[in-house]
């Protein structure tokens, strides 16, 4: 497997988490709002800004048919025509380039998610460093060629994708030249519940295209998103807002700054405890070992005098023989003098009919 550098940072099992803060519609069309979203990601620890590029009408079409209309009772935007939450949610084509200037001013690796192919030339013009796919966009091929024969890598949300879809989408990401690829875990509800996380997929996804797995996390909290990097996820990505209390489209299941900054902290955390296959004493452990059980002289013993319950005993300190020796050294008398308080030794000890 390749490693994935995006901008000058490298996603892989080797890395800590690459922790992606979505600013998606939740700057309320304001431009200052927009950047004050990247200084507050800048401030809590992030690695990456990504915004989105559209406009209602390259996303859709201004009719309000039954088709169009968005009448789920569970969503957030139920009610609405698709038409009009685009036109509330797309971030303006001319604030790309300052959003993306005050994230490179800051160090943060900025880039996109286009959903169409005039948006990638627009987004090349920028010069971004790589491409997220949406998950609802993942089955539109041109658009993944389009992408793909960027060379730049190309993250790609998996949603609602069934295997032989997915497969179809990462091999026309492949054959068009893409070679860094990373597939994100998904659950396209709003909020997501973490029942339908489905987190196991994470490392049958890895098994399955030999490529990087992440973690697009809809969920409320961190702690979907923690599990995701215990299971091998390398990237996270996550809604970002100064104020759920502020509103907008995507407010309602975005994460404020105190909570990414704890995200922040404690994927790092999680990907440190991953570690490796190890058993036995670390080397932190090797001032602790003392107060494992070991088998102890209790009493003054005399050359020759059996060795009894009451004479020695499985206590702490560690340091004399291992408890599984007690039985046997019961059959077994002093060889020598040996005082109060000294760890056993096998030196110690001779058969009872010996002496």
């Amino acid at each position: 497997m390749n490693e994935i550098i995006i901008g000058n940072k490298k996603i892989g099992i080797k890395h800590p988490p690459f922790i992606v803060a979505e600013m998606s519609g939740n700057h309320n069309q304001s431009l200052e709002k927009a950047l004050e979203i990247v200084d507050a990601a800048h401030k809590v620890g992030v690695h990456a800004l990504k915004l989105q590029t559209y406009t209602a009408d390259t996303i859709t079409i201004d009719v309000r048919k039954d088709d169009f209309l968005i009448k789920d009772s569970s969503s957030l935007w139920k009610g609405q025509t698709l038409y009009g939450l685009y036109q509330q949610a797309y971030t303006p084509w001319e604030w790309h380039k300052p959003i993306f200037e005050r994230c490179r001013k800051l160090g943060l690796i900025a880039f996109s998610t286009p959903f169409d192919e005039t948006a990638v030339d627009f987004l090349e013009d920028l010069n971004v460093p790589a491409y997220k796919i949406a998950s609802f966009e993942n089955n539109h091929l041109p658009l993944i060629r389009k992408v793909a024969v960027t060379g730049k890598p190309v993250i790609i949300s998996t949603g609602m994708t069934t295997v032989a879809e997915l497969g179809e989408t990462v091999r026309t990401a492949h054959d068009f030249g893409c070679k860094d690829l990373v597939l994100l875990k998904c659950t396209s509800t709003y909020p997501a519940s973490p029942e339908d996380a489905n987190l196991l997929t994470i490392p049958h996804l890895r098994q399955l295209y030999k490529t990087e797995i992440g973690l697009s996390d809809h969920t409320m909290g961190i702690g979907v998103s923690i599990a995701g990097v215990a299971l091998g996820a390398t990237v996270i990505e996550k809604h970002f807002t100064l104020s759920r209390a502020d509103g907008g489209v995507d407010s309602a299941f975005s994460m404020e700054p105190d909570e990414m900054k704890m995200l922040v902290e404690e994927s790092f955390k999680s990907w440190q405890a991953l570690g490796k296959i190890h058993y036995g004493v670390t080397e932190n452990e090797k001032g602790s070992a003392k107060f494992r059980r070991s088998i102890f002289i209790v009493e003054d013993v005399k050359k020759g005098e059996e060795f009894t319950d009451k004479n020695i005993r499985i206590i702490r300190p560690g340091g004399g023989l291992p408890p599984k020796h007690y039985s046997a050294l019961l059959k077994k008398k002093a060889a020598c003098d040996v005082k109060r308080g000294t760890p056993m030794s096998w030196d110690y000890s001779v058969d009872l009919k010996k002496l």
